[in-house]
């Protein structure tokens, strides 16, 4: 079993600041699932999205908040905190706090697909 350390992989920037490395998964879509660790700056917020599967994001460090479409509130991400999104589920997060908020990712197929709604 390949053993990755997080601290080898490369950062692939995003748009507004954050970083997303890829831990499990490859262009060629050579795994069933893709996980990947965001750190996203104070004050970071990604665009309302949703992805064509399910996928969970778990908070690790720092501070946030979440709006999933269906909630009537905006869902306060602590670490420890878990997001569980359906397949097609418009959501968004932002990082709140004075430090980065960083996240782990598991997007349920071997590629990553972001699909954007709205500006």
């Amino acid at each position: 079993m390949p053993v990755v350390n997080i601290a080898d992989v490369p950062s692939e920037p995003f748009k507004g600041g954050a970083g997303y490395q890829t831990i499990v998964g490859d262009q060629q879509g050579s795994t069933p699932i893709r996980v990947g660790v965001q750190t996203s700056p104070p004050g970071y917020q990604t665009a309302r999205h949703s992805h064509p599967y399910m996928e969970t994001v778990t908070v690790l460090e720092g501070e946030g908040e979440a709006w999933l479409d269906g909630s009537t509130e905006v869902v306060q991400l602590l670490p420890g905190t878990t997001l569980v999104f359906a397949a097609n589920q418009q959501h968004w997060f932002r990082a709140t706090g004075s430090k980065p908020l960083v996240t782990l990712g598991v997007h349920a197929s071997p590629h990553r697909i972001v699909n954007v709604h709205g500006g």
